[in-house]
């Protein structure tokens, strides 16, 4: 038995016609006869009394008929399953991202799990001691972290996503209430809450640079291994902070505000990373996703 002779079964059966059967299945009525002669020897019954005129159903035929339908209804379904699975359309992608990587992959997975409803998305931070190992042997899918915390590895790709630069972000009522950005000598003086090096490293040596390239000794009065113990302290104007400025928007409430910082340059390259002999067909369909909004160098947040 194959899935034609069922197919053709059906189509006499619901239009007790072998004319009309062949056409709908795109083949000869002698094939079409075939398909049910060989059906019969199979069960060994009568399907279909037929005449010169008239075709009809036997009892037997129609015992069989809601089988035959829910034989090719099944099928159906295993191939469209299995072709999903293939080309990625259901499955899972597990995404590591840096503690200072948000927006840009927060647009990519809304974007993607609204195009791909059945593939379940396993977010995580990156254990910035064994990303390296991380992503060759397969623990993330991709990793979102800046191009300079990417380790050395042949067996590594990665694309460009986007460039961040550094805000300031202060309690609401600070001194710089009201200003649009500010200079990056303004904060001289002030307390700095920082993320941690160990958390942040690119992030942390990127401003400890800053503050040397503008002659000023970081008057550091804490550092945090996460971003919501750092607000409460920013908020409660203990000190401020120096974060990439799309943190610094999502931050920003009636308790903080954030400032640009306009006299350096402080936009930072971030990369997403994959394993080059990377084989889930969902995941492939991410990078697809992730091509749409990379821009290279000139998608910069807080330009």
């Amino acid at each position: 038995m194959d899935i034609n002779q069922f197919n053709c079964f059906i189509s006499v059966a619901q239009t007790l016609n072998f004319s009309e059967a062949a056409r709908r299945n795109y083949v000869s009525q002698s094939t079409v006869s075939r398909y049910i002669s060989d059906l019969e020897k199979e069960f060994g019954v009568q399907l279909f009394t037929r005449s010169h005129r008239d075709v009809i159903i036997t009892n037997e035929g129609r015992t069989l008929l809601p089988y035959a339908i829910e034989i090719v209804d099944t099928l159906g379904k295993a191939k469209k399953v299995i072709k999903q699975m293939h080309d990625g359309g259901q499955g899972r992608i597990t995404i590591g991202c840096d503690v200072t990587s948000l927006s840009f992959p927060s647009k990519c997975i809304s974007d993607f799990s609204e195009k791909y409803p059945d593939i379940t998305v396993d977010l995580r931070q990156i254990d910035t001691a064994s990303r390296s190992i991380a992503i060759t042997d397969g623990e993330y899918d991709f990793c979102f972290m800046p191009r300079d915390m990417l380790p050395e590895s042949s067996g590594i790709e990665t694309i460009i996503t986007h460039s961040e630069t550094l805000s300031v972000v202060a309690a609401k009522d600070s001194k710089f209430k009201g200003r649009k950005n500010i200079s990056l000598r303004e904060i001289a003086d002030e307390k700095l809450l920082l993320l941690s090096e160990s958390v942040s490293p690119i992030v942390y040596m990127e401003i400890m640079d800053l503050l040397q390239t503008f002659h000023i000794s970081p008057n550091i009065e804490s550092t945090f291994d996460d971003l919501i113990t750092m607000y409460v302290a920013v908020s409660s104007g203990i000190g401020v902070s120096v974060i990439p400025s799309s943190i610094a928007a999502l931050t920003s409430s009636s308790y903080a505000e954030s400032f640009p910082i306009e006299d350096a340059d402080t936009s930072i390259a971030y990369v997403m990373a994959w394993g080059k002999d990377i084989s889930n067909p969902a995941a492939k369909l991410f990078i697809e996703s992730v091509k749409k909004y990379a821009k290279g160098e000139d998608n910069v947040y807080g330009l």
